[in-house]
């Protein structure tokens, strides 16, 4: 699952993993001078962890209580963490020219010590949906891999179709 972007690329090594935010953010840090930073995963959305404005927001769109919600997104957490947890090193791709969201949070690839993409990990295990919200030029194979998870049940989408 190594990821394959196209699109000028920026790539950011010596990072670890400080802290796992949710199912698609996380902290990282240089290992060298301690530099941290908050990653928004490019491509992929998973439900919230904690209750906030984008919870409302999911409630009415996905017509699913939050409190049901606020789990599905603590699995996605709690899957996040045994992928890659706190310590992990990793490589970041940034597509050049959408380095941010609108939130000025940095969005990229998360590549792995053995090359696997983090984002595609993710959705390829049910754990988030495809979204257009952060654009990337991966957005198609993600929603391939979106469809593949939701047909086979994986995930979340064992318990919620219309994630």
């Amino acid at each position: 699952m190594q990821n394959n972007a196209k699109a000028p690329i920026i790539v950011e090594t010596h990072l670890v993993i400080t802290e796992v935010i949710d199912g698609d953010s996380i902290k990282v840090s240089s290992i060298f001078n301690k530099d941290e930073k908050e990653i928004r995963l490019y491509g992929i959305d998973c439900p919230e962890n904690k209750y906030n404005r984008k919870m409302v927001e999911d409630e009415k769109k996905l017509h699913t209580p939050a409190q049901f919600l606020l789990g599905l997104g603590q699995e996605a957490h709690k899957f996040v963490l045994s992928v890659a947890p706190v310590g992990t090193s990793v490589t970041l791709q940034i597509e050049k020219g959408n380095e941010l969201d609108h939130y000025k949070r940095h969005l990229a690839y998360v590549i792995l010590p053995d090359g696997r993409c983090l984002n595609e990990i993710i959705i390829g295990n049910g754990y988030a949906r495809a979204t257009e919200e952060y654009y990337c030029e991966q957005l198609p194979k993600y929603q391939e891999l979106q469809f593949k998870a939701k047909r086979k049940k994986k995930g979340l989408f064992k318990y919620i179709s219309r994630l």
